[in-house]
This record gives structure tokens, sequence and C-alpha cells, in this order.
């Protein structure tokens, strides 16, 4: 009975851990370092004023946009279906997705046929934070901190 109780409460403890450690993974990201690693997914992807779809679809504004959802970008059936599902991009949903987008996916969807056309995985954990850093700064939310802090400033002077 002893047995039971502890090996319950090491794995209640496991699951909170999981869970929580899930919601900082992405903290700590270097905008800088991740305009670098971006560089490797720029054969599909483009952020920037100038940004259109190539291969995948453009990345600015993605915190906060329902997946499969950029206007004049073809997704494929999971993708979409996940959108459907309520999958809303944040930090974490992107950190998750770029170390395994299928497997993402199939987990995602409880769905083992799911696919992803995006078959490239970011596999460092520091790289993955770093990206989701520099693509915040092509982010409205990131924009309007900008403009208060223009504002507080052009206020103060």
């Amino acid at each position: 009975m002893r047995y039971n109780v502890l090996k319950t409460s090491l794995i209640a403890t496991g699951m909170v851990m999981a869970v929580t450690t899930g919601s900082w993974a992405v903290d700590g990201g270097d905008a800088t370092k991740g305009e670098s690693v971006f560089k490797r997914c720029m054969s599909c992807h483009m952020v920037g004023d100038d940004a259109k779809n190539k291969v995948g679809p453009v990345l600015n504004n993605v915190f906060g946009r329902a997946a499969g959802t950029f206007e004049g970008y073809k997704y494929g059936k999971s993708i979409v279906a996940a959108g459907e599902a309520s999958l809303v991009w944040d930090a974490n949903e992107i950190f998750e997705y770029l170390g395994d987008p299928k497997k993402y996916l199939r987990a995602k969807l409880e769905d083992k046929k799911a696919k992803s056309k995006m078959s490239f995985k970011l596999k460092k954990e520091e790289d993955r934070k770093d990206v989701i850093a520099y693509l915040k700064t092509f982010s409205a939310e990131s924009e309007a901190a900008e403009d208060e802090t223009s504002e507080e400033s052009s206020t103060t002077n």
C-alpha cells in the first residue's frame, strides 16, 4: 500500500512539473540570436513589411493567430483541422511545434495519420526560444508595446 501511495505521489509530481515547465519553456529567448537561427527558416518563411507567402506562410503576427488561417496561403488538412479545433499560436505552442511538427500535430489532433507540410525540425530548445523571441519582434503585441514606450518617452520630454 505504501508503495502505491509513493508511486502515485511521484507520478503526480512529474505531471505537475511537466505542465509547469511547459509554461516557462520559452522564457529567455534572445531575438538577436533568433534572427540568425531564423535564416534556416527563410527558405520557406518570410517576416517583415514586404513578407510574402513562400513554401510556408508569412509569420508576421503569428502570435494569437488560429493555426492554418493566414490569408492567401494553402495549408495542409491537418494544420487546418488543428485551427478548427481551436489551436491558437502562442509561444508555448510554437515551441512544441518547431521541435517536431508532425509529432506535434498527431498528438494535438489525436490522429496518428496527421501530417505537416513542414518537415523541418528545430531540435535545440535554445534555438526554438531564440526564434520565438525574434518572431515576437514581428508581432502586433510587440509593436503596441513599442508605441506605448514611444508615447511615454515623448510625454516625459
